[in-house]
């Protein structure tokens, strides 16, 4: 499961409705695809249709799509969003992460 802090969801709530979605019916997609200093990246987009493959989550009432390729990677990881000095973005939490770069985009295991 992924869950999604309190300004995670605040920010996710404006953008989908900034790039016209609505997040009391489409999803935040989260990933992990090879690249980044580290060796893996995170993928964070919205989506209107479930895949296949998806794995659904709900918490903090925002629907979250991960393919199962990636839920593996991403199991007990916190979506947080930053607004403060060094940077402002969403940041994963992710206790499967064993090394992350100094921007927190990349991880490996």
């Amino acid at each position: 499961m992924i869950k999604v802090s309190d300004t995670a969801k605040k920010k996710i709530i404006d953008l989908m409705k900034d790039d016209g979605f609505d997040a009391a019916q489409d999803y935040v997609r989260v990933g992990v695809k090879s690249g980044g200093c580290s060796g893996l990246s995170y993928d964070l987009k919205f989506d209107k249709t479930k895949g296949d493959d998806d794995k659904i989550f709900v918490d903090n009432d925002i629907t979250i799509a991960v393919e199962k390729k990636s839920f593996l990677y991403l199991a007990g990881t916190i979506l947080e969003f930053s607004g403060g000095l060094n940077g402002k973005g969403f940041v994963f939490n992710n206790p499967n992460a064993s090394r992350t770069c100094g921007c927190g985009e990349s991880f490996s295991l």
